[in-house]
């Protein structure tokens, strides 16, 4: 069973930063790995991704704020976040996928307030 440990959260105020990481129990090469969040009520949503090859997407919503990168070698992905607002308050989720094979992290509390 693969598991997927997220940290690095906290309360941060508007304008700030935060780094979140992801390390997993086994090799991420050659998989894909994302970051998603959700508030209560709403769908979990894409944040950032990164695939095996290295490529990048972002939402709109985040770009030119957050950096999404993998270090292989440490089974880990992180979430650099800068210039946060009080919209990127959510419960932040790693998960690693391939094909339709997808795993999950349990999830960290980003709150954004002053």
């Amino acid at each position: 069973q693969v598991q997927l440990v997220e940290s690095g959260g906290g309360l941060v105020q508007p304008g700030g930063s935060l780094r979140l990481s992801c390390v997993a129990s086994g090799s991420i090469r050659i998989y894909n790995m994302g970051w998603y969040r959700q508030t209560p009520g709403k769908s979990r949503e894409l944040v950032a991704s990164i695939i095996s090859g290295g490529s990048t997407d972002y939402a709109d919503s985040v770009k030119g704020r957050f950096t999404i990168s993998r270090d292989n070698a440490k089974n880990t992905v992180y979430l650099q976040m800068n210039n946060l607002k009080p919209e990127d308050t959510a419960v932040y989720y790693c998960k690693r996928w391939i094909g339709a094979i997808a795993y999950w992290g349990q999830g960290t509390q980003v709150t954004v307030s002053s």
